[in-house]
């Protein structure tokens, strides 16, 4: 479903700020896979998400979507094939508009646009129901404007835009990290949940080594834009967050001790 052949970027290239940001990635993702990815600040974690999301291209490599090579493709136009959720629960909604024109404008997304109105009652309806998946009383709010909700209901109604059109690709970027430790629980449970509904292939960066053990089916680990350590199904079920320590320490002979990678 994702495929990363040889992905080399580097920033500011030919200067003293010079940084290579990815190093001849290659990753590749069943229909389905769940891979969480954790590493030290500056690893290449976002650089990732956003040459997947079209944020960034590559120097050199490809990107293939299913069969489509989206390398060079925009983010505009690869925005039908992938959702992404974002670290800020500001971002990805319309804050000025309501629960229901956010609902509908992510709907929207993978459509062909019309002249059609767009909300229509059994569309309403459909948001009602998916609303009440988050059991956050939300279906009962649709003209509420999304920016007077709290942080952790924003972040829900951002991973349901995100995933209600069962995108090709799921991005999660570090969703978790800026909630409070009950409404992240909260977060963390939906995600789960929701990926397992549509069997979405995701990629989430987590700061917090056991959310990383905890979800998913796979585990890659970078530093310095490259992928040092990767655990599939069976082997990350054994996992511990000392054991993920000891092999970083193993590979790179320094510790991770100071770093935000640690938080749990």
């Amino acid at each position: 479903m994702l495929q990363l052949s040889k992905i080399h970027k580097v920033f500011n290239e030919g200067t003293p700020d010079e940084k290579i940001a990815l190093d001849n990635i290659n990753l590749s993702l069943k229909q389905g896979d769940f891979v969480t990815i954790i590493g030290s600040n500056g690893a290449g974690k976002s650089t990732l998400m956003n040459l997947v999301s079209g944020v960034l291209q590559p120097d050199t490599g490809t990107v293939l979507i299913g069969n489509k090579d989206v390398t060079y493709l925009p983010e505009h136009k690869r925005a039908k094939l992938i959702g992404r959720v974002f670290q800020d629960p500001m971002a990805g909604t319309a804050p000025t508009m309501t629960i229901e024109e956010n609902l509908a404008m992510a709907f929207s997304r993978d459509k062909r646009r019309t002249l059609r109105r767009g909300v229509t009652k059994s569309r309403r309806e459909f948001f009602k129901e998916v609303l009440e998946s988050l059991h956050l009383g939300l279906e009962n709010r649709f003209n509420a404007k999304v920016g007077l909700l709290s942080g952790g209901e924003r972040q829900a109604l951002s991973l349901l835009m995100a995933t209600f059109t069962e995108p090709s690709i799921l991005l999660l970027d570090e969703h978790t990290a800026a909630l409070d430790p009950s409404r992240a629980e909260l977060i963390t449970n939906l995600t789960k949940e929701i990926v397992d509904k549509y069997g979405l292939t995701t990629l989430m960066v987590t700061h917090n080594m056991q959310q990383a053990i905890d979800l998913g089916n796979r585990l890659i680990m970078m530093d310095k834009g490259q992928i040092i350590l990767q655990f599939e199904e069976e082997e990350k079920k054994q996992l511990t967050v000392e054991r993920l320590l000891q092999e970083f320490q193993k590979i790179r002979g320094t510790s991770m001790t100071n770093d935000r990678a640690l938080l749990s």
